[in-house]
């Protein structure tokens, strides 16, 4: 009786080495899978690449030469040189080129490129597909800071707006704090406090007699008043907002995954999420100061790109600074095809649907 189900040792092991085969086999496929997925993935990262830098050549090219005066691709890069001589440096066409469409073209590159990386890394920090500078109350809060300084004097326009972002984060992160501490509580606390300042911004205009005209157009959004110096700021605060969310791109994936996941793999969460909530406000006063309020661009080009190469931040960050930029470009020289129409008008008629999409979107899912 006992040798019918008596099995010798050997069958066992033999039995475990198929077990361990068949692990291996289907690791092995796994991998296989893998590595196919990431060739894929970059080759699709490499077409894009070579879409973009088309796109953001055709989009440069047209905004410096189209315009009321039209000039030739040949003599607008002429014009350009850094080895023109001081006489055609004084031409009408260098004065066109250098002085009014260059920095203007620069501004609205920087400005979308700093506000598609702020809604990248605002997504990413809550988890919250429809996240934006404008979401977390911080635009609502340079525009109230910008809008007092109108009312205080024109040149306390752009620090008031900063102090404005800043004072936001801070109210939204308080009343965060307060009410749980989650990430849904800072969106929820941005709706507050954008509400509130909302107000205030309507207050504001109600007592600003004669300069009531000039914020309401600053507060439109408008790329028309550019000059060398706002560029080159916007430029520095859009490297102070993308270099570090570039550097911290590893840990922004760790915390995409969830509450207190990055925590498990050594990441001090709070640390960071201030960190970056702070340089996004920062980054978010210096556009809002210098042009205004430009809502959308932070939700479309992220969005846009992350279907097209993923979910990993340090690409996606890459792409969403060239794409947000060259999406800028383009509204800004359709608002201006369009009689000078304030460039929030056209990126609002198209991120407005958009965002309608994404809410159909992530209500199928």
């Amino acid at each position: 009786m006992f040798l019918l189900f008596y099995q010798p040792p050997i069958t066992i092991y033999k039995g475990f080495d198929s077990i361990k085969s068949e692990g291996f086999k289907t690791m092995s496929g796994v991998s296989a899978e893998l590595d196919v997925y990431k060739k894929k993935l970059r080759r699709r990262r490499r077409r894009l690449a070579a879409l973009l830098f088309c796109a953001l050549a055709v989009v440069v090219f047209w905004r410096l030469t189209r315009g009321d005066w039209e000039i030739s691709p040949t003599r607008a890069l002429l014009l350009l040189s850094p080895f023109l001589s001081e006489v055609k440096r004084g031409s009408p066409e260098a004065l066109v080129i250098r002085v009014v469409r260059l920095p203007r073209l620069l501004a609205s590159l920087g400005a979308g490129g700093l506000l598609s990386v702020a809604g990248v890394v605002l997504q990413g920090l809550l988890l919250n597909p429809l996240a934006e500078p404008y979401t977390l109350g911080i635009a609502a809060g340079a525009a109230f800071g910008g809008a007092l300084g109108f009312v205080a004097g024109s040149h306390w326009v752009t620090p008031s707006a900063f102090l404005g972002a800043l004072a936001a984060l801070w109210a939204v992160q308080v009343i965060a704090w307060r009410s749980g501490g989650g990430r849904a509580h800072l969106v929820l606390a941005g709706i507050v406090v954008s509400a509130f300042l909302s107000a205030g911004v309507t207050f504001l205009k109600a007592i600003a007699d004669e300069r009531l005209g000039a914020i309401v157009l600053w507060l439109m959004g408008s790329f028309a008043g550019a000059s060398p110096g706002s560029a080159l700021g916007t430029w520095a605060a859009a490297l102070l907002v993308a270099l570090p969310a570039w550097t911290w791109g590893r840990q922004l994936d760790a915390m995409s995954l969830g509450e207190e996941r990055g925590s498990l793999l050594g990441i001090n969460e709070r640390r960071l999420r201030a960190v970056l909530l702070a340089l996004v406000s920062l980054g978010t006063g210096a556009v809002v100061g210098s042009f205004g309020i430009i809502g959308f661009v932070g939700l479309v080009a992220p969005h846009l790109l992350r279907i097209a190469i993923g979910p990993s931040h340090r690409p996606l960050l890459f792409f969403a600074f060239w794409g947000g930029g060259c999406l800028m470009a383009l509204a800004d020289g359709l608002s201006q095809n369009l009689g000078e129409l304030p460039v929030g008008v056209v990126t609002a008629l198209v991120g407005g649907p958009f965002f309608c999409w994404l809410l159909l979107r992530r209500r199928d899912k």
